[in-house]
């Protein structure tokens, strides 16, 4: 992405390098990297997830993270306060047309755990958004080991990771995420989790329908970024994450939507930049 010269969003809390309340008890660093994989495609809200994966072991401890960044994390820690601004950007112009104000989510990066309106942040959820409060938390080590375990790499590939967190905010602006969960909590799991697939796809065409009006304002995308961002949604489908972890997927369980899903709703929110087609709500299971 070309982003020399580009602004940084200034609604960022940099709580890096400050103390953590919890840690996880019982699991190596390669059991982390996976939960943190797959916590995080849980979308709005991982901490249900992290209770029913067996949560209620982890133990409160105190302990003293690193003061000192390398140059890569303040590399991406500049970078994620860039793609914030653009998303800020893209978003106030698209509500404008709308007849809306857009207020845009706060940035909170932390390192190891740190506290949200909805519940205890953990780095292995992976980045989430909280309408609690309205941010976006993100742990910059995910995106080392996003490219590290997945193989999913390149600087847009991260900036759509922060788009369909913004995604998020945009759904809750606009009533559909409080109308989605409270149309969850009176289903059983199966049903529900059809309704977070929805969620979760329009998250992602919201990401593109971002990448698509940056672009055009700022002439941002290069050969090859949107290939990455494809790869990455490919990498993080319900289908290929639960067979990565064990080696067998379960489609009743998918709650984020499929490889093939996620990667072409990215896809034609990049190619339409149109936010009036993204209602996944008004689709069958077929058409989705």
């Amino acid at each position: 992405m070309k982003l020399d010269g580009r602004r940084e969003s200034t609604n960022v809390e940099d709580r890096r390098g400050r103390r953590g309340g919890t840690s996880l008890a019982g699991m190596g660093i390669g059991g982390i990297i996976i939960a943190a994989l797959l916590t995080w495609i849980m979308g709005g809200n991982p901490m249900d997830v992290l209770t029913e994966a067996g949560m209620e072991q982890m133990q409160g401890t105190e302990q003293t993270v690193q003061t000192e960044f390398s140059p890569e994390e303040q590399e991406l820690a500049k970078f994620s306060r860039q793609i914030l601004a653009g998303t800020e950007d893209v978003w106030a112009q698209e509500f404008k047309k709308m007849g809306k104000e857009y207020v845009p989510p706060r940035l909170v990066l932390y390192t190891g755990s740190t506290q949200s309106a909805c519940g205890q942040g953990q780095a292995s959820m992976g980045p989430f958004y909280c309408s609690g409060d309205q941010a976006v938390y993100i742990d910059l080590s995910f995106f080392m080991d996003m490219k590290r375990t997945l193989g999913a790499d390149g600087d847009f590939a991260y900036a759509y990771v922060i788009a369909h967190e913004v995604g998020h905010h945009v759904q809750y602006l606009l009533g559909d995420l409080n109308e989605a969960h409270s149309r969850m909590a009176g289903l059983p799991e199966r049903e529900s989790n059809k309704i977070s697939v929805r969620l979760e796809l329009q998250a992602d065409f919201y990401a593109g329908v971002w990448a698509h009006h940056d672009n055009a304002l700022f002439g941002s995308l290069e050969p090859g970024d949107v290939e990455e961002a494809i790869d990455c949604a490919r990498k993080i489908g319900d289908n290929y994450l639960q067979e990565k972890a064990r080696g067998y997927s379960q489609p009743e369980t998918f709650n984020h939507g499929t490889s093939e899903q996620r990667s072409r709703w990215l896809n034609k929110g990049i190619s339409t930049g149109d936010i009036r087609q993204g209602n996944t709500f008004a689709l069958s299971d077929s058409q989705l």
